[in-house]
């Protein structure tokens, strides 16, 4: 199995954008709709290659970077990992044991559960942040006229 290969199960939905909508074209995407579907910049897009984490891409006869359908999937996936805070080096080293085959799923899933613990410890913290911030904006919305406080 490839960087990009993945098998469809019940949670590719959970890869695929909420409000974006892939260009209209038969598995071969310019640089700039990439751009367009992703909110990538080029450059990022450029570096994304350059260190690993996007696999080779196409090139058509002139030399421009053709992207595939398994290439936006796996940006789409690149992106929930950006979204939850995953330090680059670990994207990229899981990017690497895919591409080294099924052999690595044992390190991949240490990696994953790794990264998903400090996920749900973040959003604990958020929620009791959230959890003042109700407090206050409930405070504020019932009082009338309430005194100086913090």
């Amino acid at each position: 199995m490839t960087v990009v290969e993945t098998e469809r199960s019940p949670l590719t939905s959970c890869l695929e954008p909420v409000a974006k909508q892939r260009p209209e074209r038969q598995d071969r995407y310019t640089i700039s709709e990439v751009v367009g579907y992703t909110g990538l910049s080029a450059h990022t897009l450029r570096w994304y290659e350059r260190i690993g984490l996007m696999p080779h891409v196409d090139r058509s006869h002139t030399g421009q970077r053709r992207y595939t359908d398994r290439d936006l999937d796996w940006l789409d996936f690149v992106s929930k990992l950006r979204l939850t805070g995953m330090p680059v080096a670990d994207m990229v080293r899981y990017a690497e044991l895919v591409r080294e085959g099924d052999h690595t799923y044992p390190d991949r899933l240490e990696l994953l559960v790794a990264h998903r613990e400090g996920v749900r410890r973040r959003i604990a913290e958020l929620r009791g942040t959230l959890d003042v911030l109700d407090y206050k904006i409930d405070l504020y919305a019932g009082a009338k006229r309430a005194p100086e406080r913090h």
